[in-house]
This record gives structure tokens, sequence and C-alpha cells, in this order.
């Protein structure tokens, strides 16, 4: 059985810095990439960042340049740190990991990043 669980969050004020957790246990897992995501109430859940392990990372426009993520391959755990933090990155943000079986993605039970004066 696989298991996602994100850590980190919380609140901040704008201009400010927060980092995201999440790693995926489970045998066999062979993890091949590892997405953010994020949503707020009444919106689809909308793409953040990608790693693929050991090849590339990519971005949404929205967070270029102030989000960075990373991935420790040994494992299976992805991190986002994020830095000049907008009102607007408000959300539930989701980690979400790809496995190379089946292929199968797997859901991290979100964690809320909160930015306001």
């Amino acid at each position: 059985q696989v298991q996602v669980v994100q850590s980190g969050g919380g609140s901040v004020q704008p201009g400010g810095s927060l980092r995201l957790s999440c790693v995926a246990s489970g045998r066999n897992l062979n993890v091949t990439a590892m997405d953010w995501y994020r949503q707020t109430p009444g919106t689809e859940r909308e793409w953040v960042a990608r790693i693929v392990i050991d090849r590339t990372t990519d971005y949404a426009d929205s967070v270029k340049g102030r989000f960075t993520i990373s991935a420790n391959k040994a494992r299976n755990s992805v991190y986002l740190e994020m830095s000049d933090l907008r009102p607007e990155d408000t959300a539930v943000y989701y980690c979400n990991v790809l496995s190379r079986i089946g292929p199968a993605t797997y859901w991290g039970q979100g964690t809320q990043v909160t930015v306001s004066s």
C-alpha cells in the first residue's frame, strides 16, 4: 500500500517564504515524477510544478522564479520551496506521485498555505 504524507505550509505575510515536504512510501514504488498542485475553494486543482526524477523541472508561469521544486530520490520525497509569496498563492497544496508500477498516481492529503497581512 502506498502512502503519501505531506508536511509544512502554514501562514505567512506577503513576501515571506514557506517550505512544503512530501514523502511517499510503499513497496516497489519506483517513482518517476512528482508534482505539486494547488486548489482554492470552488476552483479546479491547478498544477504548480513538476520534477522528473534525475531529469527536469518545470513550473507554472505564475510561480516561475519564486518557487523551487527538488527531490530526494532515495527517500521518495519532494520539496517545494516557496519565496516571495503573494496572497494569490493562498491555497491547499497537494503532492502527486507518479509511479512506474501500473503506472499509477498517488495524492498527498493536502496542506494549507495562507498568505495574508
